[in-house]
């Protein structure tokens, strides 16, 4: 299953799509702003974005175009608006929007839409772990486990520090192998942070309840992190 970013101002929508796409299998991510889809888009790297348009702070297709011009337009995004011109929706198809999906937005419609957009995902190079171009973080680096060519090397080693190595297995499913990194990274900040989650939230640019969601879907034990504080 995917992970899902629902971006919308209203609450009834997000609560309401949320629990559509849960009922799915997906993960959700919410986000009630730009300001906070940014945040999620930069740290979880969601597979698929339902995106509103008219949205207080900057609006949607504005952010689709911020994405689009940055390089960071790797999934496919989903429009959703119900005042939108037909020259607005073109407009969100011509920057790379994969769908528009008028409100109120019905359950067939959705699930098709969503579908449709999870089967035109592709790995791209921001997507994966490449030890030469990506840094997950300021700390992290990663190394080849040896010399061979990346294509018969089925590890990586990650170093998150002076009292911390991981490796992780890149012959299963793209899935996994994310959420073993994304698990080591909170982990790492959390036990650093002494399990602070004020200041881990600040550190990883992810607002609390986003972070508390995120730790428990990760299967990450508070309570370890903070006796493992650094």
């Amino acid at each position: 299953m995917a992970t899902i970013l629902v971006v919308d101002d209203e609450l009834g929508i997000r609560d309401l799509l949320s629990e559509i796409l849960n009922d799915e299998g997906h993960t959700v991510e919410l986000a009630e702003n730009a300001a906070q889809a940014r945040a999620v888009r930069a740290v979880l790297r969601p597979d698929l974005v339902l995106l509103d348009i008219w949205m207080p702070d900057t609006d949607g297709v504005s952010l689709l175009k911020e994405w689009a011009s940055n390089g960071l337009l790797s999934m496919p995004v989903i429009m959703m608006s119900g005042h939108a011109t037909i020259d607005t929706a073109v407009e969100a198809t011509r920057i790379g929007a994969t769908a528009f999906l008028e409100k109120p937005i019905t359950l067939a419609k959705l699930l098709k839409a969503v579908e449709q957009g999870l089967t035109k995902t592709m790995v791209r190079m921001d997507a994966v772990p490449n030890p030469v171009k990506n840094s997950f973080s300021p700390v992290a680096e990663l190394t080849l486990a040896s010399a061979l060519p990346v294509a018969t090397q089925p590890e990586v080693v990650m170093n998150l520090g002076p009292q911390s190595l991981q490796s992780f297995n890149l012959e299963g499913p793209l899935r996994e192998a994310r959420d073993e990194f994304e698990k080591a990274y909170f982990e790492f900040h959390l036990a650093k942070e002494a399990g602070s989650m004020t200041r881990v939230a600040e550190k990883t640019g992810l607002e609390r309840t986003h972070l508390y969601r995120k730790l428990k879907q990760l299967g990450v034990d508070l309570a370890r992190s903070k006796r493992n504080g650094l």
